[in-house]
């Protein structure tokens, strides 16, 4: 049974090449920055969006 045992040997050396590590899981204090970063990043672009849109309502109204 060679091309079974040649098998066997194809995936055991892609698995030790192809071995990764869980670096989230080792520095989850970055990935906790990371999401913080983000969270206040998405809420200035809200705050952004709101005051453009605020403007216009008001622009809007006072043209009628």
């Amino acid at each position: 049974m060679p091309a079974i045992q040649r098998s066997v040997v194809v995936r055991d050396t892609l698995n030790l090449i192809a071995k990764r590590s869980n670096w989230a899981g080792k520095e989850a204090g970055v990935i906790v920055v990371f999401c913080v970063v983000f969270i206040v990043l998405v809420g200035l672009v809200a705050l952004f969006i709101h005051k453009k849109c605020a403007a216009r309502r008001e622009r809007k109204g006072a043209q009628f």
